[in-house]
């Protein structure tokens, strides 16, 4: 914890810039069809996501989607929605588009946060966009916070970076990096050090990159990894990644995922 206690000191007495939150929301999932609207403690989980960005210091929280059952579900929570295209290859094109919609100026920022992300702190949604103003250079801001264990560092699943000393991304990888040539000539059972950090996908952006973003073809390195922001790198762009102030809960993707957070959120209905 002590990692995270040295980070939240840096927190104190800074003004938030002015940023607006986007909620996208698809009812389409894979592995969990109409996720957005899965009932939690009562509610449907976008409306949770909703409240916890209305609880940070966004000037404007807008909930984007495709699909009209969602629009439905949130009207009556007092929620600004808005409807977007059905064939966006990726989150950051629908919000270049409501970037558009709402004629936002080429340095507005945005902080995109994840449709099932019922449990993020709004902490970390003005952090993020605290470090996009802090970094005029910068086209992007996310977060990442330490890896302990070495599942987690070897997990495919779990997005990994580098960064530079002033907390700009290096390279983003689902392979365990940077790789330790001595330490890892076997498979390892613990860490050492605390050189390796995991992405959390919290996103701010400006305005204007995200118009320039959705002209950009898919890169070889974004393909070959599956992560769009390999995109904004391989054509030049720099991405802040500042070390997470508050821990950030595990986000909605599994069956198993939806159980653990409808238990915690049930506790704490009580």
């Amino acid at each position: 914890m002590a990692v995270f206690d040295d980070m939240a000191d840096e927190m104190v007495d800074f003004k938030v810039p002015d940023f607006t939150v986007v909620v996208p929301a698809r009812y389409g999932s894979s592995r969990l069809p109409g996720k957005p609207l899965l009932d939690i403690a009562g509610e449907p989980m976008v409306a949770h996501v909703w409240r916890r960005a209305c609880q940070s210091h966004a000037s404007r929280v807008v909930v984007a989607t495709d699909d009209s059952r969602i629009r439905d579900a949130m009207l009556p929570y007092g929620a600004e929605v808005i409807m977007t295209r059905d064939d966006h290859p990726s989150g950051t094109d629908r919000l270049a588009e409501v970037a558009d919609i709402l004629a936002l100026t080429d340095d507005a920022l945005l902080v995109n946060v994840q449709g099932d992300e019922p449990l993020i702190p709004p902490a970390l949604i003005n952090q993020v966009a605290l470090r996009l103003a802090d970094d005029p250079e910068a086209s992007i801001a996310t977060l990442a916070e330490p890896i302990n264990d070495v599942g987690t560092l070897f997990n495919p699943n779990v997005v990994k970076v580098v960064r530079t000393l002033q907390g700009r991304a290096l390279y983003f990888s689902r392979a365990p990096i940077p790789w330790d040539r001595e330490q890892f000539k076997a498979p390892p059972t613990m860490l050492a050090t605390d050189a390796w950090l995991r992405h959390i996908g919290l996103y701010a952006y400006r305005a204007g990159f995200l118009a320039a973003y959705r002209d950009w073809p898919a890169s070889s390195l974004e393909q070959l990894e599956q992560l769009e922001q390999l995109r904004a790198l391989q054509n030049g762009h720099a991405i802040q990644v500042a070390l997470a102030c508050e821990i950030n809960p595990a986000g909605v993707d599994t069956a198993e995922d939806l159980a653990r957070v409808r238990a915690l959120l049930e506790q704490l209905s009580f």
